[in-house]
């Protein structure tokens, strides 16, 4: 007999930084059989799941618990087959040179982008295996139950996020509602404020789920809409259309046409756009980007900001968030350099010992460094903020990956390498929430360090 799903994830479209729970029953064969285990075999594939060979990732077994059911919480083994995109996918292109000529990080993306590495297909086949009696062979399993078709991204829940429990049923998950670019409440991929700041050589991406929760709600195109400080118009609009032209796509395909990345940022339009090259000229003040489906998305505003006053270096963070995707930040206030050395020495002979007579070299003798590497760190500053991007940096503060992101030049090259990202780490241990009742105007400041060490020459 086959077994039965009696729980499963409540929805399709599901960030993998969760329990994924099955929960499995086989009530006759567990009353009456011997050696009673419960099978679940795993496939996930970039493709539509066809249960072929190469599809299969691995089998999972358990026994009957009190309640005579088998319980699967697969979360340890789906979770290792995504990650974060660094790079951008096949088609997506930097200055016009498309990915498949060069490589270059998903923050420098012109237009679009899908995932190359963040989202993924996954279905379970469940099975049963018992014996007859107490000593006999267990027999092959028999008689598959499959599961539906999930998707699955490099997002994570946290504690408080809220679940939906199904209405019938002990089935839960989270709603991704406010993802789903289907209405004026829709979002982008992030938590991020629906107000940010750059600067106009600053890059960055905004990421989004297509085709969910259906596959024809898909984003058509971007619109981009150019102001003056006074509201008026500093240039055309455009709309920015989601096909393989511009590195997107007009239809479903792999599960990478399901999150998308667009180039939003000053300095990816700077890459092509001469509608943007023209609201520069025209005063460019600020810009608004709103992604079409059926219907429209929140309007994200970008405001552009000038280099400080003062001549402080303005560094921008790029960082992955709680969804799998980036967000980014452009510390714009003071920033404090400092280096700290690592230095190894030795005591080296002050003259020549293995010749016909002994010979003094003044640069030789005493103590010598063999090897010196040295660590630098950054103390950055935020200017003044909200509430909202408050609450947001503690995202950064808890990101696994965090990278600096230098900002744009003329130059064109197919070999960009060490260039753009620098990885850092960030030493900030501990995050206070401020609010406007308790601290008035509130400033962050948090401390990375270079992931990469200066070297020096070994001796």
């Amino acid at each position: 007999m086959a077994v039965s799903i009696e729980q499963k994830p409540l929805y399709k479209t599901l960030p993998i930084g969760q329990q994924i729970i099955f929960s499995i029953a086989e009530p006759t064969i567990v009353a009456n059989k011997f050696k009673v285990k419960f099978i679940a075999e795993v496939y996930v594939s970039s493709a539509s799941i066809t249960w072929a060979a190469d599809e299969l990732t691995g089998t999972f077994k358990t026994t009957p618990n009190n309640a005579g059911v088998g319980i699967f919480d697969l979360r340890p083994v789906l979770e290792s087959f995504v990650s974060p995109d660094n790079e951008p996918s096949f088609y997506a292109t930097y200055k016009g040179i498309q990915k498949s000529i060069t490589s270059f990080p998903i923050h420098l993306t012109d237009k679009f982008s899908l995932s190359d590495r963040s989202i993924k297909y996954f279905a379970i086949r469940f099975k049963i295996e018992y014996a007859d009696t107490a000593t006999g062979a267990v027999n092959a399993p028999s008689d598959d139950t499959d599961s539906v078709q999930y998707t699955m991204f490099n997002g994570v829940l946290q504690y408080d996020n809220v679940l939906t429990k199904s209405l019938f049923g002990n089935d839960y998950g989270y709603n991704l509602q406010n993802f789903e670019l289907t209405d004026s409440d829709s979002q982008f991929l992030s938590n991020a404020p629906t107000t940010q700041y750059a600067r106009l050589t600053d890059y960055g991406t905004l990421p989004f789920l297509n085709f969910v929760p259906l596959s024809s709600d898909d984003v058509d195109w971007i619109t981009i809409k150019y102001y003056k400080a006074d509201g008026s118009t500093a240039a055309a609009s455009e709309n920015i259309l989601n096909q393989t032209s511009t590195g997107g796509t007009a239809s479903i395909g792999n599960s990478s046409t399901m999150l998308n990345y667009f180039g939003a940022f000053p300095a990816n339009l700077q890459n092509w756009s001469a509608n943007f090259a023209t609201a520069v000229a025209n005063d460019l003040d600020y810009y608004t980007v709103q992604a079409q489906t059926a219907s429209l998305s929140q309007v994200y505003t970008i405001n552009i900001i000038c280099p400080n006053e003062r001549g402080y270096e303005g560094i921008r963070l790029a960082w992955l968030n709680q969804w799998g995707t980036w967000d980014y930040y452009t510390f714009n206030m003071k920033s404090t350099r400092s280096v700290t050395t690592n230095r190894t020495s030795y005591t080296q002979l002050g003259g020549t010992w293995n010749e016909s007579t002994f010979k003094i070299s003044d640069y030789k003798g005493g103590k010598k460094n063999f090897r010196v590497n040295s660590t630098e760190k950054i103390r950055l500053n935020t200017d003044f903020v909200t509430e909202a991007e408050g609450v947001w940096f503690e995202e950064l503060i808890n990101s696994t990956e965090v990278y600096i992101v230098n900002g744009f030049s003329t130059d064109v090259s197919n070999t960009i390498t060490n260039k753009y990202i620098d990885p850092v780490v960030l030493t900030t241990s501990s995050y206070v929430k401020k609010t406007i009742a308790n601290d008035k105007l509130m400033q962050y400041t948090i401390e990375i360090e270079k992931s990469k060490m200066k070297r020096t020459q070994s001796v």
